[in-house]
């Protein structure tokens, strides 16, 4: 049995935290996992702009309850479902993706969850564990399933290259760069054939 792990924003949704930045105007929450390597380097970043612009959880949740899946995501994953097991592995929040979860025909997703005080500004962050998404291939592997795993950014490399095959999909220039022996899709008519092709 196969298994596929598709990471969330870049791949079947738009990046969150573009969002925000754009419905808050503060250019600086715009910097992604595709930006900064380190995970926990890019959450401080965000916690200290969050908490000078004063921006609550509730104001974030405000900026993204329209985000819609990218343009033929849906259609891709139905179809990618029908034929192999699928996990969503993200570092997002549950906080976040309720509503975009619900378009997409509620996948099992493993993300993470964040920290706030009593006036909703978020004080931190929990990883579900530290690496999770190379965690959770491996974890799959040990379970004898073929793991597929497809991300855009630097936090999927470790899950890509845990994986029984690996597919950056519309990675930017500087992953490629970095990386440039992983298999890339530019579009997900190419992903969906890479997926299936066993």
């Amino acid at each position: 049995m196969t298994i596929v792990c598709l990471d969330l924003e870049g791949v079947l949704i738009p990046e969150m935290w573009i969002r925000v930045a754009e419905a808050t105007d503060v250019t600086e929450l715009r910097v992604t996992t595709r930006d900064i390597e380190d995970y926990d380097e890019l959450m401080q970043h965000r916690l200290k702009i969050l908490a000078e612009r004063r921006i609550s959880l509730p104001d974030i949740q405000r900026a993204i309850a329209d985000v819609q899946p990218l343009p033929g995501a849906a259609t891709f994953l139905a179809h990618l479902r029908s034929q192999r097991q699928v996990a969503i592995l993200s570092d997002t929040y549950v906080e976040f993706v309720t509503g975009v979860m619900a378009q997409l025909d509620w996948p099992l997703i493993l993300c993470n969850e964040l920290e706030t005080d009593e006036s909703g500004m978020i004080t931190n962050y929990r990883l579900r564990q530290p690496e999770g998404k190379r965690q959770a291939v491996e974890a799959f592997k040990s379970m004898n399933l073929k793991t597929i795993a497809v991300g855009d950014s630097f936090n999927d490399i470790a899950m890509i290259r845990s994986a029984d095959v690996g597919v950056l999909f519309r990675p930017s220039d500087k992953v490629v760069a970095a990386h440039p022996d992983l298999p890339v899709a530019t579009d997900y008519e190419s992903l969906l054939s890479e997926l299936l092709a066993d």
